[in-house]
């Protein structure tokens, strides 16, 4: 019975005396007593109160409040943390830090908390864009995809519709999704999404579109340089041996000098016929002086 007088007591003074922070009242809210021992030990201080001692005869020593600039929102702690500056500039002050709860700080227009706590502040992205996840900034949507919340990841477009009879009829954009609707024509539409083009974008096609243009230029060179080569390794065509020339005998002479070239112009023939080795030597025989 005393006992439970003596907590009353405690219950009654504790919610009359408050700091001077306004409504934070001081001590131990929860503790308990031993059997024999008139001290009790605190399980849980108030919110805004620090643990100072486990056990003792008072519960409203066991805990004191925060001091100012700091808080805390474990009951059980021994301590208190530093209030949170908010950042100028990306950062704006929301609401005071109590001993109970630490500051409350806000992004500027344009920009969006980057955590719960809003710790920091990252750039808000719009339709169309979507938030990169190593950076705190954007980018916008690829190609065949599209963004219609703010501050939302990029979603892939439709490429088939609900309904069995409806075809999708007009392809989506950064903001909007592809369009369904019934078409005249029965038979199924295909459609092509377009292609990426961030190998262009980034260099890499150029790259590719130089390299095999030289590739093709050496090629080339090297195709004409073996085509020059193997013509000057082909033999020379043969001349066809020379026919025999036909030599006219002149007319008799006593001069030596036509006699003797007369003689001299006979041409030698490696081949012919025994006929024909008659006839040139009959010929010089008259020819030459009795």
């Amino acid at each position: 019975m005393h006992l439970v007088f003596s907590v009353l007591c405690f219950s009654l003074l504790t919610m009359g005396c408050l700091s001077s922070t306004g409504e934070i009242a001081i001590g131990c809210e929860q503790w308990r007593t031993s059997a024999g021992s008139p001290n009790v030990c605190c399980e849980s201080c108030r919110p805004g109160n620090r643990l100072v001692t486990r056990c003792g005869p008072d519960p409203k020593k066991l805990c004191v409040p925060c001091k100012n600039e700091t808080y805390t929102t474990d009951t059980t702690s021994s301590s208190c943390r530093r209030c949170t500056q908010c950042v100028g500039g990306a950062q704006i002050f929301k609401k005071a830090c109590t001993r109970s709860k630490d500051t409350e700080c806000d992004c500027r227009a344009g920009l969006r908390c980057g955590d719960g706590l809003c710790s920091f502040c990252v750039e808000e992205c719009g339709k169309g864009q979507e938030p990169l996840p190593t950076a705190r900034s954007c980018q916008n949507c690829p190609v065949g995809t599209f963004s219609d919340q703010i501050h939302e990841k990029c979603k892939p477009w439709r490429t088939s519709c609900p309904h069995p009879h409806e075809h999708i009829v007009a392809l989506g954009d950064a903001v909007s999704d592809s369009k369904c609707g019934i078409t005249n024509n029965s038979m199924p539409q295909v459609i092509t999404l377009p292609t990426k083009r961030r190998d262009l974008e980034d260099g890499t096609g150029l790259v590719w579109a130089i390299t095999a243009s030289c590739g093709v230029f050496i090629i080339l060179i090297l195709f004409l340089v073996i085509i020059i080569i193997n013509n000057k390794k082909k033999p020379e065509k043969k001349t066809t041996p020379n026919e025999p020339t036909l030599i006219v005998p002149t007319p008799p002479t006593d001069e030596p000098r036509t006699l003797m070239e007369v003689s001299f112009h006979h041409p030698q023939q490696e081949q012919g016929s025994s006929s024909e080795t008659l006839h040139s030597q009959d010929s010089e025989t008259k020819l030459l002086p009795v």
